[in-house]
């Protein structure tokens, strides 16, 4: 009995909990509170940096003072203040023109003293100071004056340019976009960007299937291929097809197109039957069952591994569990834009601790999966300034919908995920970090990066939010492999990796991790290597040709088919 009251007292604690979360967004109010309480408390003991900061404000109402005096005099006075080289909010040449460049002034002024006041607090703890620091960011950014009619000098143009017209077109934009919402209907994509017919077009077969998988064996397109082919696991958050969109920009078709037998794995989008779904299942049916089958297929004795994002990830725990194991049928592995170390996953971590992921566990309870928009509203905070508030200006007060792109539409095309896999996920890889201390368990006995020892390709991206590239770049200290190569590429997450040869504005840096047998630092390793124009994609051709076993070959036959590619569950929604 006793027992039985303390399961209802939790079912009732969970339903209450996964209630609240529909409100929140997936955040946890009791995580964001001890987050400003620690801040606040130590805040109220710090006189001396009360002080700092009531001096502060005054030197900033002194310094808008006269830059206001100045500009009534000259019409041309010093800014207070300049924006971040990244900021792209103040472009418009109106922000130079009274009044709205008192408005820019005042909110830049504004955003640098409550940067000043949430950081260097003595005594809060390193984790929440970056929660209230951002916190402050996406407060005061819902506040800028861009965000306004009014104090907005190109939406106004633009409003007294249509007579009004945009803001109409905005509501109606609104107006939609709330129906869907509420309706939970997902976005119309264009005729243009179709799966399967625009989309994911490669040919190929899916010559195997299981409960998670289908395996997508691409068809070859020169009369010789290099003897081992890849096996390429992208990440289960996402539609695999993000490396096969269009003819221009698909890796897939550029890797056979230079002679390599590819195969793709492509997850299946799971349904609340799937709750119980853990990392070892995707394990077990994703990797370890593709690679099976590929060598069934092929008859090659050893396969080229290629993982992103999480996928990456995944598959380095295959590689390091096989390793252990003493099975070497990995002959190298590529991490595109993956991560082994969760330490330093940049703001992400912000979201994870004990309180946000017991949160996300009852949220997902209802459902038995974490869809797609409940976990879009993090990831968007991350940049909200592009993300979020430049489309309100965009779409809600310029009245203007964006054009549409294979990226896009690839973007819309969202997933879910199992609550026991996410929830292993979080808490052994996020918050727990213990594939990197070699606590993290396969098949009963714990594995550790430091297993792999196969030639590793990595790659990191610049502007990445979600795998930043320093944290990527540790696969070379965390691994015992001897030849670790790392590529630093411009653009973010995806379209880092999505950088097809001819793609303007490309540009890259390579070199080896280990110089003369020692470790390079992440830094002095950005410094010293090489910076090439274009497509790493040439270089990491290259790289892949040189780990080949032998001469080219005739082209394996295909697999027994099951269905044309993309095959079906990428098309589920």
């Amino acid at each position: 009995m006793h027992q039985s009251e303390e399961e209802l007292a939790h079912m009732a604690d969970t339903a209450f909990r996964a209630s609240i979360s529909q409100l929140t967004a997936g955040l946890s109010p009791a995580s964001l509170l001890l987050n400003y309480y620690d801040w606040a408390l130590h805040m109220a003991m710090s006189p001396g940096k009360q002080m700092q900061l009531a001096e502060l404000a005054g030197e900033n109402w002194m310094r808008f003072q006269r830059y206001m005096a100045e500009c009534a005099l000259s019409h041309n006075g010093d800014q207070c203040e300049q924006p971040d080289s990244h900021d792209r909010r103040f472009m418009h040449e109106g922000w130079h023109h009274q009044p709205f460049n008192a408005f820019q002034q005042a909110f830049l002024l504004t955003q640098k003293w409550w940067n000043e006041a949430t950081t260097d607090v003595r005594g809060v703890s390193e984790a929440h100071e970056k929660v209230v620091n951002f916190t402050a960011r996406q407060l005061l950014d819902a506040a800028a004056p861009t965000n306004f009619v009014l104090t907005n000098p190109e939406i106004l143009a633009k409003t007294v340019e249509t007579g009004g017209r945009n803001l109409v077109d905005g509501w109606r934009n609104y107006m939609e976009d709330l129906r869907r919402i509420l309706l939970k209907e997902k976005a119309p994509v264009s005729e243009e960007f179709q799966v399967g017919k625009t989309l994911a077009v490669t040919p190929g077969k899916v010559v195997y299937r299981n409960r998670l998988i289908e395996l997508i064996q691409y068809a070859p397109t020169t009369d010789k291929v290099q003897p081992e082919p890849l096996m390429i696991v992208p990440a289960w958050i996402m539609k695999y097809y993000i490396l096969d969109l269009s003819a221009s920009n698909s890796m897939v078709k550029f890797l056979t197109d230079q002679g390599f037998t590819v195969f793709m794995i492509s997850w299946l989008n799971p349904d609340a039957g799937d709750a119980e779904l853990g990392m070892a299942d995707y394990r077990k049916m994703g990797p370890m069952a593709a690679l099976a089958e590929i060598q069934k297929i092929t008859g090659a004795s050893r396969v080229h591994g290629v993982g992103y994002c999480l996928g990456g990830t995944l598959l380095s725990i295959t590689a390091a569990a096989m390793a252990r194991d003493g099975d070497d049928r990995l002959a190298s592995m590529t991490l595109l834009a993956a991560q082994m170390d969760f330490t330093e996953a940049g703001e992400l971590t912000l979201f994870i601790n004990e309180s946000e992921v017991s949160f996300l566990e009852d949220m997902m309870w209802k459902h038995g999966y974490l869809d797609a928009s409940q976990m879009s509203g993090a990831f968007q905070l991350l940049r909200s300034n592009d993300l979020i508030w430049s489309r309100l200006q965009h779409e809600y007060l310029m009245g203007e919908r964006p054009g549409s792109s294979d990226l896009m539409a690839w973007n819309a095309d969202s997933t879910r995920m199992p609550y026991r896999m996410h929830s292993e996920y979080l808490r052994h890889l996020f918050l727990d970090n213990d594939f990197a201390a070699g606590r993290f368990e396969v098949e009963g006995r714990s594995v550790t990066p430091h297993d792999i020892n196969v030639p590793i390709f990595a790659v990191g991206t610049e502007t990445d939010h979600v795998a930043p590239w320093r944290s990527a770049y540790k696969t070379g200290a965390l691994t015992r492999s001897e030849e670790v190569t790392f590529v630093l590429t411009n653009g973010g997450h995806n379209a880092g990796v999505v950088s097809e040869p001819g793609h303007p504005h490309r540009h890259f840096r390579m070199g080896r991790i280990f110089a003369n047998n020692h470790y390079t630092p992440a830094e002095e390793w950005a410094e010293s290597a090489a910076e090439h124009e274009g497509s790493w994609w040439l270089a990491w051709v290259d790289w892949l040709r040189g780990q080949q076993s032998g001469e080219e070959i005739a082209p394996p036959k295909m697999g027994k088919a099951i269905c044309d590619a993309p095959g079906t569950y990428v098309l589920v929604s």
